[in-house]
């Protein structure tokens, strides 16, 4: 692999990696609505004040949700990283193990206390939606599938799907 730097999502104004402008965005707009609600009952001014405690409350939410999976860190970490991987077959590249790894990553926080053999029936239906040119057929790409699952879970606090990793 090259030494090319992949985006981390880098903030703007700080330039630390995982800022999530569309997940704080959100968070910031349905903040500011729920604080001007809050705040229209104390009439013009609370709702003004509401709205903008409310906006920054809830733009932080949003980062923060968008920060729990970073795809574009994930992304170039599989990249870097699928060769080595004892499931890896050699006769496919990682355009074929992208969509697995991808669907592992992301359906972690959609599975939130789930395991991985939970909800498996699930991930297979949105590999096979999802996986376009991929030539891994689901036996194959589930191995994938899961270690970009464990690898977001290992991430978090404690053992966030109950199955003792």
């Amino acid at each position: 692999m090259s030494n090319e730097k992949h985006d981390a999502n880098r903030d703007p104004i700080t330039g630390t990696p995982g800022a999530h402008p569309v997940g704080t965005g959100l968070g910031a707009a349905a903040g500011g609505v729920a604080g001007a609600a809050v705040g229209s009952v104390a009439g013009p001014i609370g709702t003004v004040v509401g709205a903008a405690v409310g906006a920054v409350a809830g733009g932080l939410g949003g980062k923060a949700a968008g920060e729990a999976v970073n795809p574009t860190v994930e992304d170039a970490y599989w990249r870097e990283n699928y060769s080595s991987e004892p499931y890896n077959n050699k006769q496919y590249g990682y355009e074929d193990y992208q969509p697995a790894y991808r669907t592992g990553y992301e359906a972690r926080s959609r599975y939130a206390g789930q395991s991985f053999d939970q909800v498996e029936n699930n991930l297979r239906s949105e590999y096979e939606q999802a996986k376009g040119n991929s030539r891994l057929e689901w036996n194959d790409a589930k191995h994938a599938t899961r270690a970009a699952w464990h690898r977001v879970e290992r991430a978090l606090p404690g053992d966030a799907d109950g199955d003792g990793r």
